[in-house]
């Protein structure tokens, strides 16, 4: 069909590795076709504003190397023009003065929210498509199907825990290690797994997604107690940041006054989890004559521009490549995904929220038999050290208590417990009853 228009290329949200793919064979796709490509530079941010001079011209020679690298060749930003309509009305005027009729935009939850509000607002003058991205695997695909760059980071943090093991060990302390993932624990949990980490702690975990800091608190110091019951002084824990936005706001009196972005989130990396639970757990373990050496560490700025690994390298060309391919034939309003090997469209209205207008998240389901292994593999404290008298005397003894204490305690903790998992030899695992 006859194409009108030049096509743009925007990549919104934080990075994550094999946006340059999808910008790469995107590009090749549409010079192939003879559409002209250009890059918008650095998200929304100066276009929202009516600002067109921020636009790289893109060709074959100029991206057909870029897709090993990681980052974002075009740049990005969270700049977000829904909050205000006139930010929306100047990116939609700012992309037709450019001469664009389709726009890719890759991005998150917020940037396929922005791209279908987009859509709406261009009434036929502007076709969209997104493409998905996010470390944090959130976005609202059948469960086997990861979203592109989660691999990669996913990857890039087993290793810098698998060094933190060898630390922890060799100078007999605790690593709390803070791991992305503001709304859904798969980053953490995939990482933690994955390495063998002495514990994993998500949102999901805990019963409609409320948190006191003193069983978070309890959880940690809990661990630590069971690690030196069995002769360890060291250990790692990841916890997933997400845990941050479940905890009471009562409980952390300060987080009111803390730093947001301009989507309204909370600056997760303002509100330093990994320090206030390190006080608190080294507080709590001195009441009981322990003095465990702790360090928080955050990751998450060392994995999402990683270059990406091969399996995130093949998943974003054919990203790229689908998007290009469906917004020349006219499609619109479309998220694009890759199921099974297999190019799946998904409507923008099947990927919103009714209730919340938003993207629907997609979190970690704590009933599949996935995380019931990684939960079988954690080191915390469990029913069984409360209903064996011998365990819990050692465990009580070890910081000084009588069983009775000790149960009073801790054994609160118990109460969110998965079941056990039942096996079932025709059936596989079925989830034991409570």
């Amino acid at each position: 069909m006859a194409h009108h228009g030049k096509l743009a290329i925007l990549a919104a949200g934080g990075p994550a590795p094999g946006i340059n793919s999808v910008i790469s064979a995107a590009t090749i796709r549409s010079r192939l076709e003879h559409v002209d490509v250009i890059g918008i530079r650095d998200g929304f941010e100066w276009i929202m504003r009516g600002d067109i001079d921020h636009v790289t011209p893109l060709d074959i020679e100029n991206v057909s190397r870029i897709h090993f690298r990681g980052g974002s060749q075009i740049g990005i930003s969270r700049a977000n023009p829904t909050r205000n309509p006139e930010h929306l009305e100047n990116t939609i005027v700012s992309l037709l003065r450019l001469d664009v009729s389709q726009l890719i935009t890759i991005g998150g939850d917020d940037t396929a929210y922005t791209a279908m509000k987009l859509a709406e607002r261009g009434e036929g003058r502007l076709r969209v498509v997104h493409v998905p991205k996010t470390i944090d695997n959130d976005l609202d695909l059948p469960p086997y199907v990861d979203t592109f760059g989660f691999a990669t980071a996913r990857h890039h943090g087993v290793e810098v825990v698998k060094n933190l093991m060898v630390d922890a060990k060799t100078t007999s302390r605790w690593y709390f290690v803070i791991a992305m993932g503001r709304k859904a624990g798969h980053l953490g949990l995939g990482i933690g797994k994955a390495a063998g980490a002495t514990l994993t702690l998500i949102l999901e975990e805990f019963a409609d997604h409320r948190i006191r800091l003193k069983s978070l608190v309890d959880t940690l110091a809990g661990a630590i107690i069971k690690r030196l019951n069995q002769g360890r002084r060291d250990g790692v824990a990841i916890l997933a940041e997400g845990v941050v936005l479940g905890i009471d706001p009562e409980d952390l009196a300060g987080l009111e006054e803390v730093e947001r972005d301009s989507h309204g989130n909370v600056r997760i990396a303002e509100v330093n989890i990994g320090e206030i639970l390190k006080a608190q757990v080294q507080a709590r373990l001195k009441a009981l004559g322990l003095t465990p050496t702790i360090v928080a560490k955050n990751i998450g700025y060392e994995l999402r521009c990683a270059d990406p690994i091969p399996s995130d390298l093949e998943y974003t060309r054919d990203l790229g490549y689908c998007a290009a391919r469906y917004v020349m034939a006219g499609g619109s309003a479309t998220m694009i995904s890759m199921q099974g090997g297999r190019f799946v469209p998904i409507p923008f209205e099947r990927m919103v929220d009714p209730a919340t207008g938003r993207a629907r998240v997609r979190l970690v389901d704590i009933n599949s038999t996935r995380y019931r292994i990684a939960h079988r593999y954690m080191l915390r404290l469990r029913r069984d050290d409360f209903e064996e008298p011998h365990a819990l005397a050692k465990l009580a003894a070890c910081v000084g208590l009588s069983p009775d204490e000790f149960r009073h305690e801790f054994e609160y903790l118990v109460a969110q417990e998965p079941p056990p998992l039942e096996l079932d030899l025709a059936q596989g695992f079925t989830l034991g009853g409570a």
